[in-house]
């Protein structure tokens, strides 16, 4: 079952004055990967980098240069952050992993955080990353907390060289990371919809436990995707309405299509929720009547016995002098009016449609 968590642990960092740089994430830095994708138009240059040195002359290059961070290690976002000019409160959003998705402007660079989601193959559980981007002039910083697929198909255009990726700017190039993990969205919630639907077939034909225990931990994937998913609608949605200079105009027609895309999954949100609770109200209903169907058999049951419980009470009472105990078709007399009460009541329950 995922488990996510409602309040990330901060007490680590309790105490300590605004712009400390420490790691909150769940996902030890095992080690650190900085790649380099340098390109325009003509050419491209595509490495990984030992040291965080050897990307400061990425920085002032007519050429875009696209630095991927994999592995949030405060050193590392320190040292880009001074040499790039990155605000000490904005290194410490990128470390703290539980940031809302939001866009903040600043004059020479912008800032964007937001999740990624996948889901587990093996668990069918909903994951998470915080996946930071610092878009400047000419360079984008991007930090990851754990190596990924996602920005694959980005690389792959780039290497290709077909299409406008190499022709446009930074602000193109986020507009194709968001895009890919919206993309990404979509696919999370293509295996959700067809859980869903699974879980719609056992509850009509045989619900148990285990499928409210799956309906609940589905509401709850509900909520975490609702984190977020709706908030990023307003990032987009501030980038396009930005008067930075480094969104340009034609930039925003492509994040308007993203914009449409995640109001398209808001409204698939709201759609599994609605679904999840009727299908929760559906299990308690259908576990209401299998418990009424049970008491009603055992009911009819008890009541069949009540009179033939009292017959043979009668007839199991210790009196000496009884007309029916020396009769001779006294026994089999007894058995067949108590066999008859029997008939008679199914029969009349029968009448009644209570059977």
């Amino acid at each position: 079952m995922a488990k996510h968590k409602i309040v990330s642990p901060r007490s680590q960092k309790a105490g300590l004055p605004p712009g400390s740089l420490v790691y909150i994430g769940d996902k030890p830095v095992q080690r650190v990967r900085i790649t380099v994708l340098d390109y325009d138009e003509q050419k491209l240059e595509e490495r990984e980098v030992k040291t965080v040195e050897e990307c400061f002359r990425y920085k002032q290059t007519p050429t875009v240069s696209w630095i991927n961070v994999v592995g949030l290690h405060p050193k590392v976002i320190q040292t880009l952050g001074e040499h790039y000019g990155i605000h000490p409160l904005i290194q410490e959003d990128i470390l703290n992993t539980d940031q809302r998705p939001k866009l903040e402007e600043f004059e020479s660079y912008l800032y964007i955080v937001f999740k990624r989601l996948a889901i587990n193959g093996s668990a069918g559980q909903i994951t998470s990353e915080q996946i930071s981007l610092i878009v400047g002039d000419t360079f984008l910083l991007s930090f990851q907390e754990s190596l990924g697929t996602v920005f694959n198909s980005v690389r792959e255009r780039l290497r290709g060289g077909a299409g406008r990726m190499r022709k446009m700017d930074t602000d193109y190039l986020a507009y194709s990371l968001l895009d890919a993990t919206v993309d990404h969205y979509f696919t999370a919630m293509e295996e959700v919809g067809e859980e869903i639907g699974i879980l719609e077939e056992q509850l009509l034909k045989h619900p148990t436990p285990k499928t409210s225990s799956a309906i609940h931990r589905l509401k709850r994937e509900m909520i975490f995707l609702r984190k977020a998913i709706w908030p990023l609608r307003e990032v987009i949605g501030g980038l396009i309405r930005s008067e930075s200079r480094l969104v340009k105009a034609q930039t925003r027609t492509y994040l308007r299509d993203v914009y449409d895309h995640i109001v398209q999954l808001i409204d698939t949100v709201e759609t599994f929720r609605d679904l999840l609770s009727g299908m929760l109200d559906v299990y308690l209903s259908a576990m209401s009547n299998r418990l009424n169907e049970v008491i009603k058999v055992l009911t009819i049951i008890t009541t069949i016995f009540i009179p033939l419980t009292f017959i043979a009470g009668i007839y199991g009472m210790n009196f000496e002098y009884m007309p029916e105990l020396g009769h001779p078709f006294g026994y089999p007399g007894v058995l067949i009016v108590m066999a008859a009460v029997g008939l008679g009541m199914v029969a009349f329950f029968k009448k009644k449609k209570w059977m």
